[in-house]
Parts: structure tokens; C-alpha cells; sequence
């Protein structure tokens, strides 16, 4: 890789998220909330996508079970790429296609949110979960590139990356889950968040 390469790399990383920051600033700041929102209800939150999605799925429930910038109490945050026995037993028994959707049957609770996120859009065990999710009472949101794929009409919410090049959309991506886990500790700091857990159930 020569330096004009590396230059041209991060400076196109870099117009991407300007983008984001004047197209979908509103879309991002809606979603924050609403998941601040759910916290604050005492739900929980699932994260999941296959591949680099699936590490990124892994670091933001890290973020907000351990910390990001300020201390707090953990909060309730799972991805569904981790568990090795439930995905190759579901995979197995059932098909690669519903590794997340038995995951979110099994889990998932009226009022928790479902983050999928897909490069493409069109994912079909990300599909099946949000579709589930949503049938099921959860908010759900997609996190895409710039088609948004199947996604745009399953989940409530989709950020689409304007790009079509996986790993810029993938680091857009980080940049947009640390924005969420940004805008959450802001949240606790506020109150808006409670510092003590309630009894993990949501009120009636």
C-alpha cells in the first residue's frame, strides 16, 4: 500500500461519516433515544449480524455491559454470536437462517430492542429475527450500507451507511454504536437512566 492509498482510504472513511453526520444526525439521535427509553424501562438489549458484523455486535454489548467513558452500572445488553452451543445446535437442528430468530423467541421480551446489523440489508438470519422481534413487540433496528436492503421495510428503525464498500460500512458502523453507547452514559449521568437496576422486569 503506498501513502496515497492509505491517504485515499481514510479521507473516503472519513466523508462517509460526514454524511452521516448531515443526513442521518436525526435518524441516529431518534434511535439513542429510543433505546435510552427502553433502558429506562428496564429492558434489555440484542445485538447480532454474521461475520465483522458479529464482532461488532460483540463490542457494543461489551460497551454497555462494562463501560464506555464513564463508570455506571452494567446494563442489560447480549449478543447473539457468542453462545457456540445454541448457534451450531440451532444451526444444526433448524438451519443457519435461524440462529438469532430462536435466540429472540427464547429471549426477546415486548419493549426490548433488536439491533441487526447487515452490510447488505438482506442477511436472512438477521431478516428472520428482526421479523420475529417485531412480531413479537420488540423495537427493532438495522444497521445497513446504502441500500438497506430487506432491512428498510422489517425494522423500525434503519441507518443506512452511504457506501457500498463493506468495510467502510463496517467502521461506520462502530461509529454509530459508540454515538448509542455515548448518548446512554450521557442518559445515567442525566438520570434519565436509573443507576440502580430494577428487578430486570419492565413495569406492566
Amino acid at each position: 500500500m503506498t501513502p496515497e492509498t492509505l491517504s485515499d482510504v481514510l479521507r473516503e472513511s472519513a466523508r462517509i461519516k460526514m454524511r452521516l453526520a448531515d443526513e442521518q444526525a436525526g435518524a441516529i439521535l431518534e434511535v439513542i433515544d429510543t433505546v435510552i427509553a427502553a433502558l429506562a424501562r428496564g429492558n434489555k438489549l440484542f445485538f447480532f449480524g454474521n461475520g465483522g458484523s458479529a464482532a461488532d455486535a460483540q463490542h457494543l454489548a461489551a460497551e454497555l455491559v462494562g463501560r464506555f467513558i464513564r463508570e455506571r452500572r452494567p446494563l442489560p445488553a447480549l449478543a447473539l454470536t457468542t453462545d457456540t452451543s445454541i448457534l451450531t445446535s440451532v444451526g444444526n437442528d433448524y438451519g443457519f437462517d435461524e440462529i438469532f430468530l430462536r435466540q429472540i423467541q427464547g429471549l426477546g421480551r415486548p419493549g426490548d430492542v433488536a439491533v441487526g446489523l447487515s452490510t447488505s440489508g438482506n442477511s436472512p438470519n438477521v431478516l428472520k429475527a428482526i421479523e420475529a422481534a417485531r412480531g413479537n413487540g420488540l423495537i427493532t433496528i438495522a444497521m445497513t450500507g446504502e441500500g438497506g436492503g430487506r432491512l428498510v421495510d422489517r425494522a423500525h428503525f434503519c441507518l443506512r451507511v452511504p457506501s457500498s464498500d463493506t468495510a467502510r460500512i463496517q467502521e461506520s458502523h462502530i461509529a454509530i454504536g459508540h454515538l448509542l453507547c455515548q448518548g446512554v452514559d450521557e442518559a445515567v449521568a442525566q438520570g434519565r437512566i436509573p443507576e440502580e437496576a430494577g428487578n430486570g422486569n419492565p413495569p406492566a
